[in-house]
């Protein structure tokens, strides 16, 4: 079992999400499609009682407009964090700035960046704040 040394910085919350991440991983291991990843994801966050959205649509605000851009973000637990999945060899700069876009997009002060096609979860795992 992964252990993670909590700091000052994290919270309850947080700590929940990745103990459901790592169950998830656990349980399927890598080389799945982000999509199923997702799926059960919702699911144990679902039956650790944490409210959470998934495929939230996010506009984009262009002149004064919010426009449909098609950007939809893969879980969130409203106001607090935005989880991002991936399931790819390696996290690139493109993963960081879509997550700290998403922040921006929203005003949620909290991201969680998960890669799934890792060994180890720990090692697909990156903290993000406003």
């Amino acid at each position: 079992m992964a252990r993670f040394r909590q700091s000052e910085e994290d919270d309850p919350l947080t700590w929940s999400v990745i103990g459901a991440a790592i169950e998830v991983h656990r349980w399927l291991g890598p080389g799945l499609l982000e999509s199923a990843y997702q799926v059960c994801l919702s699911h144990e966050l679902t039956m650790r009682g944490i409210a959470h959205e998934t495929e939230v649509k996010i506009p984009i605000l262009y002149k004064d407009v919010h426009l449909d851009c098609g950007y939809r973000l893969d879980i969130v637990i409203p106001g607090q964090l935005v989880v991002e999945l991936k399931s790819v060899l390696e996290f690139h700069p493109i993963h960081h700035a879509q997550i700290l876009t998403y922040l921006r997009l929203t005003g949620i002060p909290r991201g969680l960046l998960l890669n799934f096609n890792v060994p180890v979860l720990k090692d697909g795992m990156k903290r993000f704040a406003l």
